[in-house]
């Protein structure tokens, strides 16, 4: 049995979801997706995926197998490029997770850049408002500005995130004043909920926590972004996503003397992946180009 087809095969079908993707990215026909699968299982004598008609998923035993699996194929292909490298410059894929936002707004721009200084670099990009461990997604690193830890990887800070408590004219003149972090408790909040509602703001006495209520609780800045526009509450988002709003006067920024705990954003890499020259190569990119 061809082990190194096979495995990839299996790595296939769990990034695509389905055989008759994962046929379509390894240019086969699906018949041979399924028979590589089966000849897979047959030799490990377990099952590895539930099929059904619209998708297959993971058994516990195929979970397994694909923690290390994944980490084995990406080092097969690494060993490969290095060998077929001759002239030193940079090239091979590159797996990236980063969220939406973020992505649309500041890493669009410098990731096509990157690529246009590298052309032997091919790079895949996947945009997820979720914490997710990229050791387990078969990705080379995520982009995150949560508080998240993770086995096996490592979390380099890129730069930090301020974020801004903000609200309209409108909110403000119609709802008690906001002079403390306490008084939030009584005011309607946009939540992210990757964050929660347990809110800190830094003082001259060390850091203040506030439990606000959520008006409304979303994993999106742009949807509270909206949300605060149309007047509905006080929210905190990040200055690169609201600059724009308060330098027009649309937002005001809420209790500039207590500003809300910075945060950093950071490139989440598995420890197999932190040696990869390409990898290493974009997270300088990032952080040198102010991500």
């Amino acid at each position: 049995m061809d082990y190194v087809s096979h495995i990839q095969t299996f790595i296939a079908v769990v990034r695509c979801g389905s055989f008759s993707e994962a046929a379509r990215e390894l240019g086969v026909v699906p018949s041979m997706v399924a028979k590589r699968i089966s000849s897979l299982e047959q030799h490990l004598n377990t099952r590895l995926f539930e099929r059904t008609t619209r998708k297959v998923n993971l058994t516990e035993a195929g979970e397994k197998f694909h923690f290390k699996a994944a980490g084995v194929v990406s080092d097969l292909e690494e060993l490969l490029d290095d060998v077929e490298r001759d002239d030193g410059k940079l090239e091979g894929h590159i797996r990236l997770m980063a969220p939406t936002t973020l992505g649309i707004q500041r890493l669009g721009p410098l990731l096509n850049e990157f690529l246009t200084q590298h052309p032997r670099i091919t790079l895949e990009i996947a945009l997820v408002d979720r914490s997710t461990n990229p050791t387990e997604t078969g990705y080379d690193l995520a982009i995150s500005g949560r508080l998240a830890s993770y086995e096996g990887v490592v979390d380099m800070p890129l730069r930090p995130v301020q974020p801004t408590l903000c609200a309209t004219h409108q909110y403000l003149a119609q709802h008690p004043e906001i002079e403390h972090p306490r008084d939030l408790s009584g005011h309607d909040c946009l939540v992210f909920s990757a964050t929660g509602s347990d809110w800190h703001f830094q003082s001259a006495r060390g850091v203040i926590s506030v439990e606000v209520p959520a008006r409304l609780l979303a994993d999106d800045n742009m949807t509270l972004l909206d949300a605060t526009l149309r007047s509905l509450g006080v929210a905190i988002l990040p200055s690169y996503v609201v600059a724009e709003h308060l330098l027009k006067g649309v937002l005001i920024e809420v209790l500039p003397k207590f500003p809300p705990q910075e945060n950093w954003f950071k490139a989440y890499v598995p420890y197999r992946r932190m040696k990869v020259a390409r990898v290493q190569a974009l997270i300088n990119w990032l952080r040198d180009h102010g991500l």
